[in-house]
């Protein structure tokens, strides 16, 4: 019976700068190459091959002169070291790539998100890759809100006034809105569709409608720019919408022809909070989105 001695069992684990050296050898065709490859001396590329042969129990390489030889023991470990090797380059490449060096919270509000968000998102990304992106889409007044409470770093929403404090402001017009191909429902009283309590429209448009006692029934209620649209594209109702709201399966009704009270503009404040260059690079990409709109311009 033949037992092991225990300076011939293997290590628990293979060291892999060790295989990292005795890789190299083998590419570059001998220890003085693998030493200039690796930017280390003859003499530690020759300690460390001793002590993985040490780790294995077995001769790895054979040296011939000038030539280095392969024995069927390293063979068989040059495998393995490769794969090992490759899986330690795509774990740190990996670990790399996903390294966060910011996060941004932005909010905006949930009409201009549905349409012009995605070019905003693409001109950024691509030029801060390493930069995360939080965002919330709901109603300005809420937005506003959580800004002022400093949970937002950037944000984009509608008021009745600009922001003060604003780094870009834009006033909306705002039009009643039916379908472009349907024909109009009764009108008596007269059916809306509109956002949740808290939307500037909906306040602004039941405001003017009791003040000039006309009568109105809610017919549709939604949080989303794409509910109100397909409600008003159906037949089913009017509804405030702002420029940016606009589509073609509406059409932008004459107030004065209909009887309807004339709609004020709003305005979209542009917030920036202190903390850091991306932040007003993204509300550059921001404001390029939304001067592109055909918006008038503020005077400053």
């Amino acid at each position: 019976m033949h037992f092991m001695n225990d300076n011939a069992m293997l290590p628990h684990s293979l060291d892999l700068d060790l295989l990292r050296t005795f890789v190299g050898i083998v590419d570059s065709g001998g220890f003085t190459r693998a030493g200039q490859r690796l930017h280390r001396t003859q003499s530690t590329i020759s300690q460390q091959i001793k002590r993985l042969e040490d780790q294995i129990g077995q001769p790895l390489l054979l040296r011939q002169g000038r030539q280095v030889q392969v024995t069927e023991a390293g063979e068989t470990l040059l495998g393995y070291a490769r794969r090992l090797l490759a899986l330690d380059d795509e774990a740190r490449a990996t670990l790399v790539r996903r390294e966060v060096g910011e996060i941004i919270r932005l909010g905006v509000s949930e009409d201009f998100a549905s349409r012009h968000l995605p070019r905003v998102l693409t001109a950024f990304s691509r030029a801060n890759p390493q930069v995360r992106l939080d965002i919330r889409a709901d109603l300005s007044v809420k937005l506003r809100a959580d800004f002022d409470l400093g949970e937002l770093d950037v944000a984009l929403f509608k008021g009745e006034q600009p922001m003060d404090s604003a780094v870009g402001v834009w006033p909306e017009p705002v039009f009643w809105t039916a379908s472009a191909h349907e024909s109009l429902p009764p009108l008596h009283p007269l059916p809306l569709a509109l956002f949740p309590q808290g939307c500037l429209f909906r306040r602004q448009v039941v405001d003017r409608l009791d003040q000039s006692r006309r009568p109105w029934r809610l017919a549709y209620v939604s949080p989303s720019l794409a509910g109100i649209q397909a409600a008003v594209a159906s037949g089913m109702a009017l509804a405030p919408l702002g420029q940016t709201g606009l589509h073609p399966d509406l059409r932008v009704l004459e107030a004065a022809e209909m009887g309807l009270p004339d709609l004020s503009p709003v305005w979209f404040s542009l917030v920036v909070r202190p903390g850091g260059a991306s932040r007003h690079h993204l509300a550059a990409d921001i404001a390029r989105v939304v001067g592109a709109l055909d918006l008038p311009v503020a005077a400053q």
